[in-house]
C-alpha cells in the first residue's frame, strides 16, 4: 500500500518533505487532486501523509534544502500543486527558486488534462516571473486524446518559457498496444510536450492485477516506437522500484 515508504521515511525530514535520491526532494504541497487516478501510486496514503500546509512547514523544508547543498531539483507534488490557488503556488515556487543551489523547480500536475482551464495565461506568467527561469512543468498524459486536450494549456506554459514534459503510465486496456503508444507520443510532440518516461505500473496493491502490462509486451511497444519516431519524441520505458537508486530501464528487468 506504501511501496516507497512515504508514510515512514525512516529518518528525520520536515513534515511533507520526501527524499529518495541525493540531488532532489519532493514536497507534498497538498493532498487534493483534480480527480482520482485509479492507478495512483499514493492512492492509499493521500490524507494520511503530512503536507506542507503552513508557512512554518514551508520554512522547515527550505531550511532542510539549504542544509543539503547536493539538492538541486525540487518537485512540487502531492496531490496536485495546481489544486492550490495561484498565490499559494507562487509561494512554493518562489521559496525554492530563490535558492542559488536550486536549478530546477518542477510543477507536477495533471491539470492540463483534468482541468486545462486551470492553466491560465496569468498563472503561466506568474510561474515564469517567480520561478527565475527554473520552472518546468511535469504533466501526466496517458492517451493521444488526453494529449490533444492538454495542447492549449501546454502552449500557454511554453509561451512563457516553461518547458513541459510528460510522464505516462503503461496501462492494460488503455495504451498497451504499439499503435496507441505511438499515437500518444506523436500527439505529445505536436502539443510541444516532450515525452519523458513511460512507467510500468508501480507495485501498489491491486494495480498490477488491474492495469499491469507484461514485461515482454512493454518491450515490444518500446521497440515498435523506437523504430518509428525520432529521439526527441521517444521516452525512456522504465520501472520505479522500491530501493532502486535509479529508474530502472526495461532491459535491466
Amino acid at each position: 500500500m506504501d511501496p516507497f515508504g512515504e508514510l515512514s521515511p525512516g529518518r528525520s525530514l520536515p513534515p511533507g518533505l520526501k527524499q529518495r535520491f541525493p540531488d532532489r526532494v519532493l514536497v507534498m504541497t497538498t493532498d487534493r487532486c483534480f480527480g482520482v487516478c485509479p492507478h495512483c501510486t499514493r492512492k492509499f496514503i493521500l490524507g494520511r501523509s503530512p503536507v506542507v500546509d503552513s508557512p512554518e512547514r514551508l520554512s522547515a523544508c527550505v531550511g532542510y534544502v539549504k542544509r543539503h547543498p547536493k539538492v538541486r531539483d525540487v518537485l512540487l507534488s502531492g496531490g496536485d500543486v495546481l489544486a492550490l490557488p495561484d498565490p499559494a503556488v507562487a509561494r512554493f515556487v518562489e521559496a525554492f527558486a530563490e535558492l542559488g543551489q536550486i536549478e530546477v523547480v518542477r510543477i507536477c500536475t495533471r491539470a492540463p488534462v483534468s482541468n486545462p482551464s486551470r492553466i491560465t495565461a496569468r498563472l503561466a506568467r506568474l510561474l515564469a516571473r517567480v520561478g527565475r527561469g527554473k520552472v518546468w512543468a511535469n504533466v501526466h498524459v496517458n492517451t493521444a486524446g488526453e494529449a490533444r486536450i492538454a495542447r492549449e494549456a501546454a502552449a500557454r506554459l511554453v509561451g512563457c518559457g516553461i518547458p513541459v514534459s510528460s510522464q505516462t503510465v503503461l496501462l492494460r486496456g488503455v495504451n498497451d498496444t504499439p499503435r496507441k503508444m505511438l499515437a500518444l507520443l506523436r500527439a505529445l510532440s505536436a502539443a510541444r510536450i516532450r515525452p519523458y518516461y513511460v512507467f510500468q505500473c508501480d507495485p501498489v496493491e491491486g494495480l498490477q492485477e488491474r492495469f499491469g502490462v507484461p514485461l515482454a509486451r512493454a518491450r515490444e511497444i518500446e521497440a515498435y516506437c523506437a523504430e518509428r519516431i525520432g529521439g526527441l519524441a521517444l521516452p525512456r520505458f522504465v520501472a520505479d522500484l522500491p530501493g532502486a537508486r535509479r529508474k530502472t530501464p526495461l532491459d535491466l528487468l
